[in-house]
């Protein structure tokens, strides 16, 4: 299961760098669940070739989130966002949620620079 969603989310963050034949058959594989045979079968393909054309796009994306970090960034903004809501739902007045905020802020901020 683990595996599908990271194969999701690097081609959700950097699907649209592929080509439109690699982004097809990485469809049909990860979203459509079609077998590497089934999908052979469409494309008059082997089933190597698909297996090939995955494993290369997605080792493309990988290289683009070692990179890039827009995954990760993701995963601390939400994280963040998670952490304010909490604070408001727990903080006992309006300065200690003030402080709250800025040291989320300031978590933020360093992470975008």
């Amino acid at each position: 299961m683990e595996k599908i969603v990271e194969q999701g989310l690097l081609y959700d963050f950097y699907g649209q760098l592929l080509t439109a034949h690699q982004q097809k058959i990485y469809e049909q594989a990860v979203y459509e669940n079609l077998s590497l045979n089934e999908i052979a079968e469409q494309e008059g393909i082997s089933r190597q070739a698909v297996h090939d054309l995955i494993r290369r796009a997605t080792d493309l994306m990988k290289g683009y989130e070692k990179k890039l970090g827009m995954i990760r960034r993701f995963h601390s903004l939400r994280e963040a966002a998670g952490q304010l809501r909490a604070a408001a739902d727990t903080a006992e007045d309006r300065d200690e949620l003030a402080g709250i905020v800025r040291e989320i802020a300031d978590r933020i901020l360093d992470s975008l620079s």
